[in-house]
């Protein structure tokens, strides 16, 4: 993707509205609030922000490889990644101080829901021997991640054109005061729960 493209999106996604964001306004915050006897629509759990993580020891030794994971990650959230470096050297895993490691997304907005949407209905569908989500991965203060062991769940990427296998970490930050609030958040979303 070229600047030219970029700006394109942007001036389409002033006027983007997501059909999740629409039915959480206008649905979902409710239920919430009478599901989790909560009194203000304040206080209703909501999605803050979506970090999508790729790291890549590779990188360290070939340079080409991090522009590969990055046209992936581009692809895959619709945004531009930015790429994570060593803070320290460490000869034991032939790292050196500055050397990129991996890269990495932040999703708000629109980009959110619209991150969630493919990832719920597109990609979770296509992993093999799928039985739902684990309910386990919650930090404690709202928050959800996951692991995913390969890129080519989701539809943007080209079979064809990957080199090589690559998993990646999504994490869903939450406004919920515990994780049973974002646990309720995140099933109205449809997410495939084992438990």
């Amino acid at each position: 993707m070229n600047k030219k493209t970029n700006k394109i999106q942007e001036v389409n996604s002033s006027a983007y509205t997501n059909r999740l964001k629409e039915l959480y306004d206008s649905k979902y915050s409710g239920e919430l609030l009478q599901e989790l006897n909560l009194k203000n629509k304040f206080e209703a759990p909501k999605l803050i922000k979506i970090v999508v993580s790729m790291g890549v020891k590779e990188a360290a030794t070939d340079s080409k490889v991090m522009d590969k994971v990055v046209e992936e990650l581009w692809q895959i959230t619709g945004q531009k990644p930015v790429v994570t470096k060593a803070k320290k050297s460490i000869a034991a895993f032939k790292l050196r101080e500055g050397s990129p490691i991996g890269c990495v997304v932040t999703l708000r907005n629109h980009m959110m829901y619209d991150f969630v949407d493919r990832f719920v209905n597109w990609a979770l569908p296509r992993v093999k021997d799928f039985r739902g989500l684990s309910n386990k991965k919650f930090d404690g203060r709202g928050n959800y991640a996951v692991g995913i062991k390969e890129q080519i769940i989701f539809p943007e990427i080209n079979f064809d054109k990957i080199d090589k296998i690559r998993g990646m970490n999504i994490v869903f930050v939450t406004s919920a005061k515990n994780d049973d609030h974002a646990l309720a958040l995140l099933k109205k979303f449809n997410f495939p729960f084992s438990n």
